[in-house]
This record gives structure tokens, C-alpha cells and sequence, in this order.
């Protein structure tokens, strides 16, 4: 990536358990498939890899703790989030994925709007990255930061285990048009905050398509680090994913193309992306076929 070159990231993993029938534990959306149905997460970590996905992410997204404590399963908070690391390197060994990296998802978000003062969520996510950590992960991905406080906090905490941290912002303009977090706090203010942290990429992710170009533009005004970008197409409807209307595979591709055009240093997709959307960009725009 330092070098000039794209790496290729996953697609979608909850919006893919959800597709393919996993069922949902309320409050914590796909997070317990780690454990309800190990074998059909395992199969899209390996249907990324064999597509030639570079990077994959655990399915860690909705395992935090102030998350689980909404849904009941406070109890399986380390084995969720153990058993997200595991299966997905289980998944790269067994097809001998030996350049592959295993990334734990983190976020802070909320399915019912709780969320726990600062100090609170600091120890929540110290606790959830050591156990991503000690379970395996090569980095630590943060997902869906919508505000600069929590994201700050959210990522002091997950650097206290050394691994490399990258910040996943999630984009939409204000009503008077300006590029801010989903929260309301303006783009260009939290990239300004994050110069001084250690932050090797940036990510624009969860964001609609029609909104990346501008994000990427002020990343690439404001920004000296490596910027990657992993946008979702369709919504959540009452905590499930519509796959109506969602972006044609040649239409990602051609997104996708652009940005990679503008320099960007990794790419991938998030809720709605699916395992035959990164096939499809693997094999016209990185050469690589399953």
C-alpha cells in the first residue's frame, strides 16, 4: 500500500449472514454468528479469500460489550469475540491463504441508541481489542465511527495493544450540504484529529455510494496517510438489511475503478457488498479469477 499498489478488502460479512439465513440476535444484529453458525461464517471468509480478498475482517462489529448487555449475551462476550478471530483464521489456513490478514472489527455502535459515558466505553473496547488481540488479529479495524469523541476514545483504547489501527469513518452530508460523520460532526474536523494519533489508513466505509467521492476528496485535502474505502449500498430497516435495490456488481466495479483512479489504497465493500461483488472486482480490476 506505501508503495503505490491497491490491496483488496472483503465484502460484507453481517449483510451476508443475514442473506444467507443466519438468524439475528436482537440488539446485536448478526453478532452471534460466530457461534450459532461457525460453518457458514467460515464460508464467506472463504469465498473472499478464494476471490482474492487480501484482507478479511472478523465478525466482531456488534460483539462490544455495551452491545451485548442490550441483547442478553453479555455472557459470550469473550467468545464471541475469541471465536470471530479464530474462524476467521481458520478460514485462511485451511485454504492455505498464507498473505492473508485477519482484521478485528470493532465499533462502538448502538442498536437501541445506549451508549456508555466515555470512560465506560474505553474500558469496553480495551477489553475487546486485548481479546481480538490475544486471539490472533493482525490489526484492528474501527468501524462506523459517526462522532469524534467516541472515535477518539474508541481508538486510544484499541492502540493500547500495539497492533496497527485503522479508522473507519461513516459519511453523510448535513442538511446544508457539508461532508460530516453520521453523528453531525464535520468530516474535515475528525480527519484534523487524527493526524497526531498513529493512524496509518483512514477508511471512508458504511457510506452510500453517491457520498464517497466528496469524502475522498476532503481525505485527500486534509489527509497524508493511506486512504482506503469499503461503501454499503441498500439500508437497515428495523435492525434488518434490505437487499432491494441493491448496486449491480458492474456499477460497484465501476465506482470502485474511479477511486482506485484517485489513488486510493484499499478497497472493499460493507452491508449489502457481497462475496460476488468482490469476485467481480477481483477478477476486472485486479486480474485475479477463483
Amino acid at each position: 500500500m506505501k508503495s503505490g499498489g491497491c490491496v483488496l478488502l472483503d465484502g460484507a460479512t453481517g449483510t451476508e449472514l443475514e442473506r444467507r439465513g443466519v438468524p439475528q440476535i436482537a440488539n446485536a444484529w448478526n453478532g452471534g454468528g460466530a457461534l450459532s453458525h461457525p460453518d457458514i461464517l467460515k464460508n464467506i471468509h472463504k469465498s473472499y479469500i478464494k476471490s482474492g480478498a487480501q484482507i478479511i475482517i472478523s465478525n466482531t462489529f456488534a460483539t462490544c460489550k455495551h452491545t451485548l448487555k442490550d441483547a442478553d449475551q453479555l455472557h459470550n462476550f469473550e467468545k464471541l469475540n475469541s471465536a470471530g478471530v479464530r474462524l476467521a483464521k481458520e478460514s485462511r489456513e485451511e485454504i492455505s491463504g498464507k498473505n492473508i490478514l485477519v482484521a478485528g472489527g470493532i465499533s462502538y455502535w448502538s442498536f437501541t441508541g445506549n451508549h456508555p459515558p466515555l470512560e465506560h466505553l474505553r474500558s469496553n473496547i480495551a477489553q475487546q481489542s486485548h481479546i481480538l488481540a490475544s486471539s490472533g488479529a493482525d490489526l484492528l479495524m474501527l468501524e462506523m465511527m459517526v462522532d469524534i469523541d467516541r472515535m477518539l476514545v474508541t481508538l486510544e483504547a484499541a492502540q493500547q495493544t500495539k497492533l496497527p489501527v485503522w479508522v473507519g469513518v461513516s459519511c453523510i452530508p448535513d442538511p446544508t450540504g457539508r461532508m460530516c460523520l453520521e453523528n453531525g460532526d464535520p468530516l474535515d474536523e475528525a480527519v484534523y484529529q487524527l493526524l497526531d494519533k498513529n493512524v496509518d489508513v483512514i477508511n471512508i466505509m458504511h457510506t452510500d455510494v453517491e457520498f464517497v467521492d466528496e469524502a475522498l476528496e476532503i481525505l485527500k485535502t486534509n489527509w497524508p496517510g493511506l486512504i482506503g474505502v469499503y461503501a454499503h449500498s441498500g439500508k437497515m430497516i428495523n435492525n434488518n438489511w434490505t437487499f432491494k435495490n441493491i448496486i449491480s456488481h458492474e456499477s460497484y466495479a465501476s465506482h470502485v475503478e474511479r477511486w482506485m483512479d484517485k489513488g486510493i489504497s484499499l478497497v472493499g465493500g460493507c452491508c449489502g457488498i457481497t462475496t460476488e461483488h468482490i469476485q467481480h472486482i477481483a477478477d476486472h480490476l485486479f486480474g485475479q479469477s477463483d
